[in-house]
C-alpha cells in the first residue's frame, strides 16, 4: 500500500477557491490577504492537514525561520535554561531553534556551524569552544552572537564574571577566611579567565596574600576532579571552598561529604550558577546566581536585531549576577 500523497499548496488553492499565490501570501504572512480570505484559507488548510514544505522555502528565499544554537553540554542545567531563553524569544518572532550541544569540542563546534550553513539558518547562537565556527558563520554573511563567553569582535551576551567572583570571595573573607580554595576549568574562556581575576582581586582588595597552591584549574570533563578537590583540602587545609561553576561545586560538595566535613562548621562552599540541587540539600549553598535565562533571551533579541541592521555596530551586553547567601558559608572554625 502505497503512502498518501502529502497535500500541497494548489490542493488548499483549489479546496479555499483562492489562487496558489493568495494561499502563498497568506499561509507566509507576506504581502496582503483580506481577512476573510484568510480565514477561509485557513480553515481548508486545518481541514485538509497542510503542513508547508519548509525545504522547499528555505532554497527558495535562501534562508529558514530555524536558527541554529550551539552550546557546550546538554547536560548542565546552565545551557538547557539558557537555551530556554533563547527560545522563548525566537517564538515569539516566528522563528524556531536547532538545538547542538558540542561537549566542549571546538571540532564539534565546527561540524556544527558548517551544518547550520547548508540548513541556510539567518543566524546562530553559540558558547564559543574556539574561534573557528564564529569565523567561519561571519565570512558565510551569518549572523552570530556569543552567549555566556566572548571570543571575538562581534556581537555577544556575557555576564560580569569578575564582579561574580569577587563579590564570592569578598563575602568569605568578611566571614574571617583567609585560606579560600579556587576551583575552576583550566581554559581561556572569558568565563573562567573572569571568575579567576574576581577571585584575585577580592584578596588584593583585602590585603590578603594570594597562595597558588588553593587554586586548582581542573580540565574540562576532568575524569579526576574529584580526587584532585580532595588532595587540595588535604594539602593545603583551605577553611572555604569558591567552586567557579555549578558542575565544580557539586564535586566539592561530595568530596566534603565523603570526608565527614560538614557545611559549614567545618568548611564553607560557595557555587557559580545557581541550579536546582543547591537548594535541595541541607545547607543549601551559598551562590553566585546568574540571570541564565534573561541571557539566552538578550542573545536571541540580539540576533534579531543583527538579521534586521546587518550594518550596525557590534555590542557586548554585560549582564550582572547577584550572590545568594545561604546556610553553606560561615565564620572558619575556631573564629
Amino acid at each position: 500500500m502505497s503512502a498518501p500523497r502529502p497535500v500541497t499548496l494548489a490542493d488548499l488553492a483549489r479546496e479555499a477557491g483562492t489562487s496558489r499565490s493568495t494561499a502563498s501570501r497568506a499561509l507566509s504572512g507576506q504581502g496582503y490577504v483580506s481577512p476573510a480570505v484568510r480565514k477561509r484559507l485557513m480553515a481548508a488548510a486545518e481541514r485538509l492537514g497542510y503542513v508547508p514544505n519548509a525545504s522547499a522555502r528555505t532554497l527558495k528565499q535562501r534562508r529558514s525561520r530555524v536558527v541554529g544554537v550551539v552550546v557546550s553540554d546538554l547536560g548542565n542545567q546552565f545551557y538547557g535554561r539558557l537555551a530556554a531563553g533563547v527560545e522563548q524569544v525566537l517564538r515569539e518572532h516566528g522563528y524556531q531553534m536547532a538545538l547542538v550541544g558540542d561537549n566542549s569540542d571546538a571540532h564539534e563546534e565546527l561540524t556544527a556551524a558548517r551544518t547550520f550553513l547548508a540548513m541556510h539558518a539567518p543566524g546562530v547562537i553559540l558558547t564559543p569552544g574556539g574561534p573557528e565556527a564564529t569565523s567561519l558563520l561571519l565570512r558565510s554573511g551569518v549572523p552570530v552572537v556569543e552567549v555566556d563567553r566572548h571570543m571575538s569582535a562581534g556581537d555577544a551576551v556575557v555576564i560580569d564574571n569578575v564582579r561574580g567572583g569577587r563579590d564570592a570571595v569578598q563575602h568569605l573573607i568578611s566571614l574571617g577566611h583567609k585560606r579560600i580554595a579556587h576551583l575552576g576549568v583550566d581554559t581561556e574562556f572569558t568565563s573562567d579567565v573572569g571568575r579567576l581575576d574576581g577571585y584575585r582581586l577580592a584578596h588584593v582588595e583585602a590585603g590578603l596574600p594570594l597562595r597558588e597552591g588553593l587554586v586548582l584549574r581542573l580540565g574540562i570533563h576532568e575524569p579526576t576532579a574529584e580526587e584532585r578537590i580532595s588532595e587540595l583540602v588535604t594539602r593545603e587545609a583551605p577553611t572555604a571552598i569558591f567552586a567557579a561553576n555549578n558542575i565544580l561545586a557539586e564535586q566539592a560538595w561530595h568530596v566534603l561529604r565523603g570526608r565527614g566535613l560538614a557545611l559549614p562548621r567545618d568548611m564553607s562552599l560557595v557555587g557559580f550558577d545557581d541550579v536546582q540541587w543547591m537548594e535541595m540539600v541541607s545547607p543549601p549553598i551559598t551562590v553566585v546566581e546568574q540571570p541564565t535565562i534573561e541571557l539566552g533571551r538578550r542573545g536571541a533579541s540580539l540576533l534579531l536585531r543583527r538579521i534586521a541592521e546587518p550594518e550596525s555596530a557590534a555590542t557586548v551586553e554585560l549582564l550582572q549576577p547577584t550572590l545568594l547567601v545561604r546556610g553553606s558559608t560561615g565564620p572558619p572554625r575556631g573564629a
